[in-house]
């Protein structure tokens, strides 16, 4: 099992638009079945940290490939992603082997 985080580096004051974009391209991810529920959360200057920051992140079985073959992405998850375009000056993912019982070592 992994964690899958993708970080977003907003413009100046764009990070709730951004989150707000991003939770509508997660959810619909998750209804054409391709991902588990998304978690967003962000920082738009009203909480200690770094600001005009996004972070999507989900729970998967294992990491594959978008451009996997037979993978078909809706138009309107596309669509949507388009709507970052001016919003956004980084973006990059990052990936987390998650603990599980199966995997624990004995002390």
């Amino acid at each position: 099992m992994y964690l899958v985080r993708r970080v977003y580096k907003t413009k100046p004051g764009q990070a709730r638009k951004v989150a707000t974009i991003v939770q509508e391209q997660g959810d619909m991810y998750n209804a054409a079945g391709q991902r588990s529920e998304v978690r967003v959360y962000f920082n738009g200057g009203t909480v200690p940290g770094e600001n005009n920051i996004v972070y999507l992140e989900w729970i998967d079985e294992k990491i594959d490939s978008p451009y996997r073959e037979g993978n078909k992405i809706p138009k309107e998850i596309l669509d949507k992603g388009k709507e970052l375009k001016g919003l956004i000056e980084e973006q990059y993912i990052q990936f987390y082997e998650l603990m599980i019982p199966a995997k624990m070592q004995n002390s």
